[in-house]
């Protein structure tokens, strides 16, 4: 303890000095030193790399923001999906093509929603909502629920995350049209489902049949081709066979 009071009183009585800051340099040295850097030459191929980088680098962004907005519209059901998206729903030469659509819910757990999901991106169909978790007026948990459901990798978390080539729509008005009173369902659609229910009315074209029940869409197709479509169903069996 003496030792301990001694090294106390030693730094007391020693004195730090207070720091001190550096003196301002005069008006011809801060001169000198901003025409130095004035005359300073620049690398013109750098300062033109970098003007490309910046100007890629936003290019890019802005290219990323509007191919996420244009995902979460298209699941959504607000927009219409690009063309390539629609290979093998509507064929080129006018020929009328059924599209198999399965009615689900939000409330199905997600496993059975992304096994779904599997089966219908091979057979080239589409998953429909009626509504949106939370309401129409919440966007974020639907979105959260269409990547959950699509994303290939379940562990996978991020915008980089490769999904599923299968759309997902909300539209009350196909479940209307179809008297869909309980899930899941399937029809067989004739045209374009995914196209907006804001720019559809009462008398686009609808399904001759529906089949209910919680089975494998293989099971499902088979279903609605004994109950008279066969040919409505003969692609996407075909499809669902191949793979």
């Amino acid at each position: 303890m003496e030792r301990v009071k001694r090294a106390a009183g030693k730094a007391k009585a020693t004195r730090v000095p207070s720091p001190v800051l550096p003196a301002m340099p005069d008006t011809a040295t801060q001169r000198r030193a901003f025409e130095g850097l004035r005359r300073r030459k620049t690398d013109s191929a750098m300062s033109a790399r970098a003007e490309k980088d910046v100007t890629a680098a936003r290019e890019a962004l802005a290219a990323e923001r509007e191919a996420a907005s244009r995902r979460v519209a298209q699941a959504l059901g607000l927009e219409q999906p690009e063309a390539a998206a629609l290979a093998g729903v509507v064929s080129a030469g006018g020929e009328t093509r059924w599209v198999p659509v399965l009615f689900v819910s939000s409330a199905m757990p997600v496993a059975t929603l992304r096994t779904y999901a599997g089966q219908l991106e091979r057979a080239g169909g589409v998953m429909a909502f009626r509504g949106m978790p939370g309401g129409m007026r919440q966007v974020a948990p639907m979105a959260k629920l269409s990547a959950a459901i699509l994303r290939i990798d379940p562990g996978c978390d991020g915008p980089a995350c490769a999904m599923r080539d299968v759309q997902l729509i909300v539209d009350p008005l196909v479940f209307r049209q179809h008297g869909v009173t309980r899930v899941p369902a399937l029809a067989m659609v004739p045209g374009d489902p995914t196209q907006p229910y804001c720019e559809r009315d009462e008398t686009a074209p609808r399904a001759r049949h529906l089949v209910f029940g919680d089975a494998a869409l293989t099971g499902l197709l088979e279903e609605y081709g004994r109950l008279g479509g066969g040919e409505e169903v003969r692609d996407a069996l075909a499809r669902l066979a191949r793979r």
